[in-house]
């Protein structure tokens, strides 16, 4: 597999204080890779890092390639575009003139973009609206945008829908969306809003200790999810015969209540039961969450 970021053993400590440890990462080209964890966990200054805004104390990185260790890592930075806590926005200036503004200072040579960039956000028809009027869904969007000029083939957003309301929230992921499937670009997004996440991200990156305790696809991340059916009898004695004879994993959860841990044919389960003189009263399907698997697997992982 091809990745346009590796990091490999990074380390991050202020004298004693250990903020970043033994930390190994993979961003495949082209995915959005979700990077999950509580506050603390060094998620913010692992971005920095990337974005050279800080050294780290050991370790290596690899942007595109390009390792942090060579003279030629700052222009591997300049395929990447990020917004780290909130969009570095001119609040006196138009949309139009933060892109121009942008494109001064990575040394462009014209503003030939700018417009196709501000239509792309949804910011084309702002005119000289300023951007302290905007509201902060727009002004998340014109972070986007001045991180988007240059055609970076990554971007990196801290916590992106922070803060919106819901129409904000789905601006932005259908934003996110659409710069990934049409125009390739790879994002590393940091949020604690997992349920948004989940609807988005094809890859996922636990952290946990100041460390990634697991890396996984979307697609391996559904395969792991438990899947419960949660029954309620008026006989649990039957019930359990009949799960034990079957070898059907299941949790007496009271004395009317079972979770199966299994996927079962209803309508044959129900009739089965009934002929035993235990009568299923209501029955509820569950997929486990990306929050619960996220507290599941750091609840289980100890500093090794």
């Amino acid at each position: 597999m091809e990745y346009i970021l590796e990091i490999n053993n990074l380390e991050k400590r202020y004298g004693r204080n250990v903020v970043i440890k033994n930390l190994n990462m993979h961003v495949p080209k082209g995915a959005i890779y979700g990077l999950i964890g509580k506050n603390g966990a060094g998620k913010t200054t692992l971005i920095r890092i990337l974005c050279g805004l800080q050294r780290p104390t050991s370790g290596t990185y690899n942007i595109l390639g390009i390792s942090n260790n060579g003279g030629k890592i700052n222009n591997a930075r300049k395929r990447i575009g990020a917004i780290i806590e909130n969009p570095s926005i001119c609040l006196d200036m138009t949309a139009e003139d933060n892109l121009k503004e942008q494109c001064k200072i990575i040394g462009l040579p014209n503003f030939d973009d700018v417009y196709e960039i501000l239509k792309i956000v949804g910011l084309e028809d702002t005119g000289k609206k300023k951007a302290k009027h905007f509201s902060l869904g727009m002004k998340q969007r014109l972070g986007i945008a001045i991180a988007l000029v240059g055609s970076p083939n990554m971007l990196i957003l801290d916590e992106p829908v922070n803060g919106l309301d819901p129409e904000g929230i789905i601006e932005i992921r259908e934003l996110i969306l659409k710069l990934n499937t049409e125009k390739g670009i790879a994002f590393l997004i940091s949020s604690h809003y997992l349920d948004e996440l989940s609807k988005i991200a094809t890859y996922y990156g636990f952290m946990n200790l100041n460390k990634i305790v697991k890396e996984i696809s979307k697609e391996e991340l559904e395969e792991n999810f438990k899947k419960k059916t949660i029954i309620k009898v008026n006989n649990i004695k039957e019930c359990v015969i009949y799960l034990e004879e079957n070898k059907i994993p299941y949790k007496i959860i009271s004395n009317e209540v079972i979770e199966i841990y299994k996927k079962i044919n209803i309508s044959e389960f129900v009739i089965t039961l009934s002929k035993k003189d235990c009568i299923i009263k209501d029955v509820i399907e569950k997929d486990e969450s990306l929050e619960n698997y996220y507290l599941n697997l750091i609840g289980g992982v100890k500093d090794v």
